[in-house]
């Protein structure tokens, strides 16, 4: 039986091996064999995922050092047993799963230094327990239909996520949330709702992320609805980052990004352009956006310095063909610091937020690039850029 001291001595050693054989395959990074608990249990709605999400675990587990126990019996939830966990796995639970002394053997757990990793329906979890609520950081709201959507990588430092590109195309059940994680966790994926349908979340929609809760650590997907989606490498390796991560295997950053500061900047304050107009709208900021936007057109910001921007997002509109915002560092030719995609809205007077991570660095004003099909575009609110 490992103590949490054990635990804690063990992260350590698994940190700093990581670090030194950076270059090694996995499988051979693993300081030692660990184990962790796969619990199930649902009290409402059953995913038909759930035993190959298990197998897959046990798959992983054979192939990267460590030992899977899976349960649905809650009487688990004690202190003793506990302790011979480095990661407790809530995979798709649902509905109240944990009677008043479970939780707070878990709570014990978690904030001794113990780790927890939730997977998809684990936000549709313990609705009625505030840690928990703390714990996997949103929870569910409703999904629409299972479609194609485009994942966004916003932080690749991560285990879970080094593997990825800039996005990631895939199917799922898209989940929205209730609030957003991003005050209080590390943001990992996020979701372009401009790429699918039911989207709730106003464009800033993150799916991925992680946290630390008390000595212990937090992870949680919403991927994973799919039984197909286990047998993607690409979320196969996304869920093994994540274990290690939470059984403290592998070190990460995983504190929310709150010390950065942002500029908020009005679509129409453009000082120089080409091709766009100042449009009235009554429900914009200030009553009035940058408009007439064709393919081809841009405006630029001498006031906002692309230098150290890491987000951009932008209040929209449009009744036209939509189209691309493409955020420039310099000139209208310049570095192009990223993209994000703007969908119809439904009316030139309906506006929605769109965002996106910026991956590339430049220095100099700010210019955003417009294309897109023919006629009107869009039209831009206003436009914030954190750094």
């Amino acid at each position: 039986m490992r103590s949490l001291i054990a635990r804690g001595l063990a992260t350590v050693a698994a940190a700093t091996m990581a670090a030194a054989t950076v270059l090694v395959p996995a499988a051979a990074q693993a300081a030692a064999p660990y184990e962790v608990l796969v619990f199930s249990k649902t009290a409402g709605f059953r995913h038909d995922s759930i035993p190959t999400g298990i197998q897959t675990i046990r798959d992983l587990g054979a192939a990267n050092g460590f030992s899977v126990t899976a349960t649905e019996d809650a009487n688990a939830f004690n202190a003793s047993n506990l302790a011979t966990y480095e990661a407790v796995i809530f995979l798709s639970t649902t509905g109240d799963v944990l009677n008043d002394t479970q939780q707070t053997a878990f709570q014990n757990y978690v904030n001794g230094g113990g780790g927890y990793l939730g997977v998809h329906a684990a936000a549709d979890t313990e609705y009625g327990w505030a840690y928990y609520g703390q714990l996997v950081g949103a929870w569910f709201s409703g999904h629409p239909a299972i479609q194609q959507a485009t994942v966004r990588t916003e932080d690749n430092t991560h285990p879970a996520t080094s593997h990825l590109g800039a996005t990631w195309s895939r199917s799922d059940e898209w989940y929205n949330y209730g609030t957003n994680p991003r005050s209080t966790a590390r943001v990992l994926q996020s979701l372009d709702e401009s790429s699918y349908s039911g989207g709730t979340m106003n464009g800033d929609h993150p799916i991925t992320w992680c946290h630390p809760q008390g000595s212990g650590r937090s992870f949680y997907t919403g991927l994973g609805h799919t039984i197909q989606s286990y047998a993607e490498s690409a979320f196969r390796s996304l869920l093994l980052g994540g274990i290690k991560y939470a059984a403290g295997q592998a070190a990460a950053d995983c504190s929310p990004r709150t010390g950065g500061t942002s500029t908020t900047v009005e679509g129409e304050a453009y000082t120089s352009n080409f091709g766009v107009q100042v449009a009235n709208h009554g429900p914009a900021s200030g009553g009035r956006t940058v408009g007439y936007i064709d393919n081809g057109d841009w405006a630029g910001y001498a006031s906002v310095n692309a230098s150290g921007a890491k987000t951009f997002s932008a209040r929209v509109s449009s009744a036209g063909a939509g189209g691309t915002i493409r955020v420039r560092a310099g000139s209208q030719t310049g570095t192009v610091l990223g993209s994000v995609a703007v969908p119809n809205t439904g009316s030139w007077d309906t506006f929605r937020t769109v965002s996106t991570t910026l991956t590339a660095t430049g220095s100099g004003p700010i210019f955003l690039t417009f294309s897109g099909g023919s006629g009107s575009l869009f039209d831009v609110d206003t436009f914030t850029i954190t750094r």
